[in-house]
């Protein structure tokens, strides 16, 4: 008798934005077949946001979260922020996000990135939803604000998280989850899976962010839900443990940090 296929929660992807190119179906069927049955659409500015609201809508697996991403911080006024108010009622809504800072491309002025991440923090916990946080060259910046301005119940995800090893001690205390991606899978990324190996199995979640960093192997930029295995599979690698186990863990832990996903 054959052993049952692990299924596995794709917690970060973007199958709700323009450059995602696969068709919605097809590759919703695609992740279905490789053991993904649940995704996680995250928005990036209001429109986007919608968007993930829409195909949690069609699709019964699918869910979304709402949020202006730090390169759209200027849209963060008070009518977007009222406009993502009344999204998060949505109940396939699992969180704010994604949200945080971006220092590396420098998309917006840096004091509306902060009060941006600030405001919706705020805005996550008048709604009792956790956070989805986008850290690129800003991790002291992070880290502070998060510390400050996040009340005990936030809980939420460092998303894609690249601080590397020395970081993630403090980043561990705050309660939040650590979420892999592609990257830990590249032939350069020897920090990451150190990271990989060092978070606690309760504390780990996968995430593709697809349609970008397809893991080593696959096309680049045409990433999808599909591919989230490959991740699992160099997890598993690094911390000896079998893809099932990594599927079973990281499953719980999304179910845990998202109760929305719970239904």
């Amino acid at each position: 008798m054959s052993r049952p296929r692990p299924t596995f929660i794709d917690t970060h992807a973007h199958m709700n934005l323009p450059e995602f190119r696969p068709d919605p179906t097809k590759a919703v069927h695609r992740a279905e077949h490789a053991g993904v049955g649940c995704v996680v659409n995250v928005g990036t500015q209001v429109g986007s946001s919608r968007r993930a609201i829409t195909l949690a809508e069609q699709f019964e697996g699918l869910y979304g979260t709402v949020g202006i991403h730090p390169h759209d911080a200027r849209s963060c006024d008070a009518d977007a922020l009222a406009e993502l108010r009344e999204l998060c009622a949505h109940p396939k809504v699992i969180a704010v996000g994604e949200i945080g800072l971006d220092f590396f491309r420098d998309l917006s002025p840096r004091p509306m990135q902060v009060e941006a991440f600030k405001r919706q923090i705020e805005l996550a916990w008048e709604m009792s939803l956790p956070i989805v946080v986008h850290d690129r060259d800003a991790h002291d910046e992070v880290l502070a604000i998060l510390q400050a301005e996040c009340p005990e119940e936030t809980s939420g995800v460092l998303h894609c998280y690249s601080a590397g090893p020395d970081y993630l001690p403090a980043t561990l205390e705050l309660g939040f989850a650590i979420g892999l991606d592609g990257p830990v899978t590249y032939t350069t990324a020897g920090a990451l899976r150190k990271v990989a190996a060092r978070v606690p199995l309760d504390r780990l979640l996968l995430e593709t962010d697809c349609p970008y960093l397809s893991p080593k192997g696959r096309p680049r930029n045409e990433n999808e839900p599909a591919f989230l295995p490959d991740i699992a599979q160099q997890i598993a690698e690094v911390r000896g443990l079998t893809v099932a186990e990594v599927a079973a863990a990281t499953t719980a832990n999304a179910l845990r940090v998202f109760p929305r996903l719970r239904g």
